[in-house]
């Protein structure tokens, strides 16, 4: 089987280390040679994944193509789709996921709980929902990893907002954050992943760690099950849906944002999990059963960012040290670059004593660094 994945991050080298597993070729899309996946594929090919000339190439002659980032050239999918390459997900699910004011539609046509939010065109437009603030802009398009979102406390920061087609969504107080991750079978068969807690660096926007399972209760649980079974059913695909929520002081279960692919919030699960993220949506390509969500041990994931203050030629601190952890995993994605707040890895700890997998977090953050030169 030849299969594609468009984009070439650390989530594409991530799948095609899981790809060695099946048999099947996989070829990769990316503009940046040098990018995470480009060593580890059967064929690279340097494109531009959002260009329609350049995907519809690419996958004229494969079985599947899959994604590692959103970004990407819907009407090439569309047109691939209709030859016979399947495509995952979905171009169809890929579009309402895409745009952040279809994504939003979505969950209020098929009454799935979100904040409440306004739709607006342009930063004039966002100065008519003065009274609604304090509240989240969110662009519509392009946004990720914490770009793309600016909050919006009262009226005199309104000129912060973007002056672009976005949503103002209604700021909750949150008590928790949570991520549940969906697979669906090419039948319609589903399987679900325990939830994790994730805590988020609240400076870069991005994630800083994340508890397997989630310390929530029961009631919470099943609320935030039934809620990501509804959202991925009902984007009507095949494929892995990572649907992030949270939780307010009221017990409410809400739902932020889905992911229509392996996700960040899933990493964990290589170790972690009988089946990974990874090893499911193989599974799900080349139309095996799905595997097996349940937990081998509980676990932490913490993702190593580039240092502040360095910039450069990639270069680690305290390897060693974590290495010797006995049951710490280390995964580092060969990015050449070090950037401040760039994702260069994650380690993942695992252990069923709680304060052990919480201890072992914190020397990894404060030990593990990865720097450039230094500005």
């Amino acid at each position: 089987m030849k299969v594609g994945i468009l984009g070439g991050g650390q989530l594409g080298r991530m799948l095609l280390q899981e790809a060695a597993n099946y048999p099947v070729t996989v070829h990769v899309m990316e503009k940046d040679p040098t990018c995470p996946a480009s060593k580890l594929c059967h064929q690279f090919i340097v494109g531009d994944i959002t260009n329609y000339d350049d995907v519809i190439n690419f996958g004229k002659d494969l079985d599947a193509i899959t994604i590692e980032i959103e970004n990407v050239n819907i009407e090439a999918l569309f047109e691939l789709e209709k030859k016979g390459c399947k495509v995952y997900p979905t171009p169809t699910a890929l579009s309402i996921i895409k745009n952040k004011i279809q994504q939003k539609e979505f969950y209020k046509k098929h009454s799935i709980p979100s904040p409440a939010f306004h739709i607006v065109n342009d930063r004039e437009a966002l100065k008519e929902h003065a009274a609604f603030l304090p509240a989240v802009n969110k662009l519509a398009m392009g946004g990720y990893d914490g770009k793309g979102v600016q909050i919006l406390k009262e009226a005199k920061e309104l000129d912060l907002g973007f002056d672009a087609p976005s949503i103002l969504e209604k700021m909750i107080t949150i008590e928790k954050e949570l991520a549940i991750i969906v697979a669906i079978a090419n039948d319609g068969t589903t399987a679900i992943y325990p939830p994790v807690e994730m805590v988020f660096d609240q400076r870069l926007n991005l994630l800083d760690y994340q508890i397997c399972p989630a310390n929530i209760d029961n009631k919470t649980l099943w609320k935030a099950e039934a809620i990501a079974i509804t959202v991925a059913r009902n984007l009507e695909s095949a494929g892995i849906f990572a649907v992030e929520m949270f939780t307010d002081k009221e017990g409410n279960v809400l739902v932020n944002e889905t992911a229509p692919r392996v996700h960040n919030s899933g990493h964990h699960t290589i170790e972690a999990h009988y089946s990974s993220q990874f090893d499911m949506l193989w599974r799900i390509i080349m139309d095996y059963p799905l595997g097996n969500t349940n937990k081998i041990m509980s676990s932490v994931m913490i993702n190593l960012l580039g240092e502040d203050g360095y910039s450069g030629k990639t270069y680690y601190e305290g390897l060693n040290e974590v290495l010797s952890i006995p049951n710490a995993f280390v995964h580092l994605y060969g990015k050449e670059e070090s950037k401040s707040g760039r994702k260069m890895g994650h380690a993942t700890i695992l252990s069923d004593d709680k304060q052990e997998l919480l201890h072992q977090a914190n020397k990894i953050k404060h030990t593990l660094k990865v720097k450039g030169e230094k500005k």
